[in-house]
């Protein structure tokens, strides 16, 4: 209770500082300035929307002149979002769901195609991109938002220009380029919940020829968990992560560059995250969705995430019209955790897993880039190793078990995709991709009578489960599209590609038939889209119309044995059909006022769910993580406080539709539509050194179900898994 009374004390001293703070900084962007600004004809016909330059088809091209469906997101957005992890980029994205799961995992789903599993087995559906290296686990994917040039979200199958899984889209993080001129900015933050951030990054040149470039950025970021553990008298599910990234660049010629990146985050909090109880459990505990944030757990305490990265990335201008570029990458991850899946005080059903995952991966490209030929082709290799240890503790229920994963993942591909500009105006792409995937996959899975904890990997037992078994797949991933500029401003675009997520084996089999493997995904994508530009620059409306053809879904379930006890299956139990809309606007009426908006619109349905018992069941279930709408409204406005800086102010508001987090489609665990607002304010002084900026994300503080477990079938109860709650925090920054 101690602590419960300590927060609400501190939480009241930030608001009573925030509020002052918000009062000064009203004070100085007050008065005539503002209505000076809004009525200045000299700034209305000065307002332009800014370019972004991305490299989404492996070339930097202007955003307005790539025909696919992508989001930029700049740093300046990022900020204006009050992004700290790639979770706030949900909203900003039309038709992308991104949260982070119950096991530190990132849930990432585009246009209603996406992976909810989080155990090793289960390949994203989504890929996330850190400089060009593919991430091959949820787990360490769900990165903190820091040194950061730009986020691009790219929606659709990207099989012709990218690593694997990429059936849904791809998630490409930009870190900050390095340059010779020497910059450096830090920044600290303090909020309720004891939030308490620092980040620092320095960069320059490392010699006095200007060919040797270096930078350095970290980024240390703590609170207490949003729940309270009314069993043990202490929050859950906070937060204790320290990450950091150093970067080194050789430039021996103006044509020739090495650039080393190095990272690595450690997370270590007191407890893991557990779940509201969304019903009551066995009957002797009842829901607490009347107050979310109070949870009962007794194995809740750990939650340890080590992540480390290193990359090479040599970029080779042959000429005029070629270049090549070689990425070589080796990744490590390493997860360890117990999670509370009875969220009661007992000690029925906890989950506990300690995970070592281990990446290689090497990718050449070539590019070309003529007067009316552009093409790009590449190799691309990847090595996984992943080793998991993970069981069940019950004693109450006199069950616990070990059991372990041994996976091995190999894949290489080809790939090439060429634009040629048939006349001035219209242009043909095509692209085809070659993949070859081979798995092994080993389990022993052992039950420990009589014990009460957590078993060592070596201790005897009862081995239940013996399987050591592979098997290889191979697929041809095509992309052939038309886009027309209509004219400067306006492009029109078609395309139709097949995208490709490997198949595997369950994580969970208990025998040989339940590890027999499941196939892999395919999907058959067609879209039109347009991009324009209107009014000199001052709106830009971007818009897309899909169909997607979505066959041998991978989906997990939870139901019985037969035989009272629990069972999971992870089956190519569907066939989907998901079609729909998105609508990206980008105004700037005068040159203080941006406006933005996103728009999103999925028909997402099964057209067949093989249930258990071979029964088709897709009239009752309805697509994970696709809601119907999505939408986002936003404004920014800054006023010119001439010596005295800028003052920013922002406010953005995003909704959702009703939502299913479950394969199940329970009812329990469904969310209706709701609206999430938020708002900032910051002041910048006039040489934009500083800055002080106060920010509130989720201001009518909504209660929200993100992610839960439905365990109906087999133990009788569901969990749910709550989205942040309000929260409040200031920060203060120093650039140069």
């Amino acid at each position: 209770m101690t602590h419960l009374i300590a927060r609400d004390t501190r939480r009241r001293a930030l608001l009573s500082a925030s509020a002052s703070t918000l009062g000064l900084l009203l004070a100085l962007g007050a008065g005539p300035t503002l209505a000076q600004e809004a009525t200045s004809n000299d700034q209305a016909q000065a307002a332009t929307v800014d370019d972004i330059v991305v490299t989404a088809r492996r070339r930097d091209e202007r955003l307005q002149d790539v025909p696919v469906a992508v989001t930029a997101l700049s740093a300046r957005t990022l900020e204006n979002l009050q992004a700290s992890d790639i979770g706030d980029l949900q909203g900003a994205v039309p038709n992308l769901t991104l949260h982070e799961g119950d096991a530190s995992n990132a849930v990432v789903y585009v246009r209603g195609v996406g992976q909810v599993d989080s155990l090793a087995f289960a390949d994203p559906g989504v890929g996330i991109y850190l400089d060009d290296v593919y991430l091959g686990r949820a787990q360490g994917a769900f990165l903190s938002v820091y040194d950061v040039d730009r986020i691009e979200v790219l929606r659709g199958p990207q099989g012709t220009l990218y690593g694997r899984n990429t059936i849904g889209g791809a998630v490409k993080f930009v870190s900050t380029p390095l340059t010779a001129d020497f910059s450096a900015r830090a920044e600290a933050t303090v909020g309720d919940y004891d939030l308490r951030e620092a980040r620092l990054s320095v960069g320059g040149g490392l010699n006095a020829e200007g060919t040797l470039l270096g930078k350095a950025a970290v980024s240390l970021a703590r609170r207490d968990g949003y729940s309270d553990n009314v069993f043990t008298g202490q929050d859950d599910g906070d937060k204790d992560q320290i990450a950091g990234r150093v970067s080194l660049e050789y430039r021996p010629s103006d044509d020739l560059s090495f650039r080393l990146n190095v990272d690595g985050s450690r997370d270590r909090p007191d407890s893991s995250r557990t779940p509201a109880r969304a019903t009551n459990v066995f009957g002797l505990y009842p829901d607490t969705l009347g107050d979310p944030f109070k949870v009962d757990a007794d194995f809740g305490d750990l939650n340890d995430l080590d992540t480390f990265g290193a990359a090479l990335t040599a970029d080779w201008a042959l000429d005029e019209a070629w270049s090549f570029k070689s990425v070589t990458a080796y990744r490590t991850m390493g997860y360890a955790t117990h999670l509370d899946l009875d969220a009661t005080p007992l000690s029925i059903f906890g989950v506990y897993v300690d995970e070592d995952q281990r990446q290689f991966s090497q990718e050449f490209q070539l590019t070309y880039a003529g007067d009316r030929l552009n093409a790009v082709a590449g190799v691309f290799y990847f090595d996984e190793t992943d080793v998991t240890f993970s069981g069940l503790v019950g004693p109450v229920i006199g069950l616990v078990t070990g059991s372990i994963n041994d996976q091995h993942n190999k894949s290489y591909a080809a790939y090439g995709q060429a634009s040629y500009d048939l006349t001035p105006r219209l242009s043909l792409t095509g692209g085809l991709r070659y993949t070859y995937e081979d798995k092994t996959f080993a389990r022993t899975q052992t039950l420990y009578p009589g014990a009460t904890a957590i078993p060592d990997r070596d201790d005897p037992g009862l081995l239940l489960t013996d399987i050591d078994t592979g098997q290889d797949w191979d697929s041809w991933s095509p992309k052939l599209g038309l886009d027309y500029k209509v004219s400067d401003d306006v492009l029109a675009y078609v395309s139709v590609s097949r995208g490709f997520k490997s198949g595997g084996f369950d994580g969970r089999s208990n025998d040989a038939a339940g590890a027999a493997p499941f196939d892999p995904e395919t999907l058959w994508a067609y879209e039109g889209g347009i991009k324009s530009t209107w009014f000199d620059r001052r709106l830009i409306a971007n818009a897309a119309v899909f169909w997607n053809d979505y066959t041998d879904l991978q989906l997990s379930s939870f139901t019985s044995d037969g035989a009272g006890g629990f069972a999971a299956l992870f089956t190519n139990a569907g066939a989907a059909t998901i079609r729909g809309a998105e609508l990206e606007l980008v105004a700037r009426p005068i040159r203080p006022l941006t406006l933005n908006a996103t728009i999103g619109y999925l028909d997402a349905r099964y057209d067949e769910y093989i249930g258990p018992g071979g029964l088709d069941i897709s009239r009752q279930r309805k697509p994970v993580n696709a809601p119907e709408w999505s939408g986002r409204l936003g404004a920014v406005y800054v006023a010119d406080l001439g010596a005295s800086g800028s003052l920013t102010l922002g406010a953005d508001a995003a909704y959702r539709s009703k939502t299913y987090p479950t394969v199940s489609s329970s009812e329990v665990l469904a969310q209706d539509g709701y609206t999430l607002l938020n708002a900032f304010v910051r002041w910048d002084d006039a040489d934009d050194h500083l800055f002080v900026e106060l920010g509130a994300k989720n201001l009518t503080d909504e209660r929200y179900i993100e992610h839960g477990f439905d365990l109906s079938d087999s133990l009788g109860y569901q969990l749910a898994y709550f989205g942040a709650p309000q929260t409040v925090r200031l920060t203060v920054g120093l650039k140069y």
